[in-house]
């Protein structure tokens, strides 16, 4: 018996997973514990190992597409079993995005509607509004150079679309005949609004608007009758256009062709149109070659003649990974329901030197500033247990062990593997755990438990100069020390200025759990504890 196989939830912030391969095809047997599918979650890139057997009927997304948790991953069940009805039980529809079947796939020509009504067998395609510029909402109607009845092809010139920015040609990208216009000359369509269709003769172009479910110009569905009228009325307004280039004095050209004929100081009356009615196109202002006759005015009118500046605007646009989803998301939620405040101390590091040098000369592993941070920290945490804790939203959990989280720069974002039971732990053992995590964390094979359950973090940037700065706290965490690097300047000792090496952290606090005087004892534990290292080992 067929079975849905759904996306599991791979970490405790998941929401999403990415199909980054598929192991298996839809066709191919599979067996429990075999490796069906790699999956990108906000953490890493995790093998998927199936707990089914029999032969992949369906799969429920492309490589590279995104599948909600607890949503169609798969189904598997016996070669030729039926499976539709178990995929509509799921509140799927076999035609979803990326979705692949045994049976060839039904091309999809409209959106589903509310009641599914079956459009496969009408040959015609909807073209809806496009988005002409970043701020467009809709796009208003200003001529059709088609109408209903009339033959179109791909690439030719089928209205002028008024949008909040220019008056801009749409091509169709269509071939076939003009079954319907989604609205008169004149009036406006929203973003993704029925703009017209195009099909077969004859072709039921209305049950496939009403299965589409869209508004003809904002209101209901236009009724046949009515399209063909309003059509005809549009036909009758541009019928009486000459085949020249004006039109009652008007220069009859496109938005593009008019731009580039005033940039290159091209007169239009000038130019021969080779589009419709004689309208001028960007092609034929590309190709005209103005005489020296009607050059040389334009050159001795100049006072200045500038240089021609050649560049090419270009850009990169890469799609947000699952990680940067997950850190937006969860960062954002911190940063505006949790009230941060934060306290600044700065911290003597000379005796730190020392003891690190000391420390490095037996140590089996090198000991960094960042160790001795997470060991301080964890030490102070013992102190003052008030700021170990959690906030759950209706309670706050104390939490009586001592879990950091450190957090790690990767290419795609930011992890925070978590150092357990630190307080507990050598700098000689901190030292390796991290740099350990670190390195999983940059080949992506951490694990769940690297890093789930911190009760406290901390994000040193000093490595990079950063002198000092401001962390988001990471839930449910209360609370994460920003450390910045060490500076060397003047400091006062023994009412003497003298030479000292100065490092500033800050800690970020979320005030429905801990209190300014709460962070700040702890501050005070930890500036004592760096300050004076042997401390720490006590």
């Amino acid at each position: 018996m067929a079975e849905i196989v759904r996306m599991p939830k791979m970490s405790d912030t998941m929401t999403e997973g990415v199909i980054a391969k598929w192991h298996k095809k839809v066709g191919d047997p599979i067996k429990s514990g075999e490796l069906m599918a790699e999956i990108e979650t906000d953490k890493a890139t995790m093998d998927y190992e199936s707990f089914n057997e029999g032969t992949v009927l369906y799969i429920g997304a492309s490589e590279g597409q995104a599948v909600k948790v607890n949503d169609v991953l798969a189904i598997v069940g016996k070669k030729g079993e039926d499976y539709k009805a178990l995929l509509q039980g799921a509140g799927q529809a076999a035609s979803s995005g990326g979705a692949q079947e045994v049976t060839a796939p039904t091309q999809v020509n409209s959106a589903p509607s509310a009641v599914a009504i079956d459009t496969s067998s009408i040959k015609a395609e909807i073209v809806l509004m496009p988005k002409m510029s970043d701020t467009m909402n809709e796009g208003v109607i200003a001529a059709w150079h088609k109408k209903v009845g009339d033959t179109v092809k791909s690439g030719e010139l089928m209205a002028e679309i008024e949008t909040d920015k220019a008056t801009m040609e749409y091509e169709s990208y269509h071939t076939g005949t003009v079954l319907y216009i989604g609205a008169e000359a004149g009036k406006a369509i929203a973003v993704n609004g029925v703009l017209a269709i195009v099909g077969e003769k004859g072709a039921d172009w209305a049950t496939l608007l009403k299965a589409h479910g869209a508004n003809a110009g904002g209101g209901a569905a236009i009724p046949a009758k009515e399209v063909v009228q309003s059509a005809a009325s549009i036909s009758s307004s541009t019928a009486t256009v000459s085949h020249d280039h004006t039109t009652n004095g008007r220069i009859k050209a496109s938005p593009l062709a008019k731009s580039m004929a005033k940039e290159k100081g091209y007169d239009l009356n000038q130019i021969k149109g080779t589009g419709d009615n004689g309208r001028i196109t960007k092609q034929d202002v590309e190709s005209y070659k103005p005489s020296a006759a009607t050059a040389a005015p334009k050159a001795q009118a100049a006072s200045v003649v500038l240089p021609s500046v050649v560049g090419q605007e270009s850009f990169e646009e890469i799609q947000v990974s699952q990680m940067r989803k997950t850190i937006a998301k969860r960062l954002s939620e911190s940063m505006y329901t949790a009230p941060h405040f934060y306290l600044t101390m700065e911290i003597n590091m000379d005796k730190a030197i020392e003891a690190r040098k000391s420390i490095n000369e037996i140590s089996p592993v090198k000991v960094s500033f960042n160790d001795l941070v997470i060991k301080a920290a964890a030490a102070a945490l013992r102190q003052h247990p008030d700021v170990n804790v959690s906030w759950l939203g209706d309670k706050i959990r104390k939490n009586n062990h001592i879990h950091i989280g450190v957090a790690v720069a990767v290419k795609d974002g930011l992890l925070v593997p978590v150092v357990r039971f630190a307080d507990n732990k050598s700098l000689s053992h901190i030292s390796a755990e991290v740099k350990d995590l670190a390195q999983r964390a940059h080949d992506k094979k951490l694990q769940p438990k690297d890093w789930e359950g911190s009760t406290f973090s901390i994000s040193n940037l000093g490595m990079f100069g950063i002198e000092d700065f401001t962390a988001i706290i990471n839930p449910p965490d209360a609370c994460i020390l920003a450390v910045g690097g060490i500076k060397e300047t003047a400091v006062v000792k023994n009412g003497q200025l003298v030479p000292g090496n100065v490092m500033k952290v800050t800690l970020s606090c979320d005030h429905r759990a801990v209190d300014g005087a709460v962070g700040s004892a702890f501050l005070k534990t930890l500036k004592g504890l760096l300050e004076d290292p042997v401390r720490i080992l006590i």
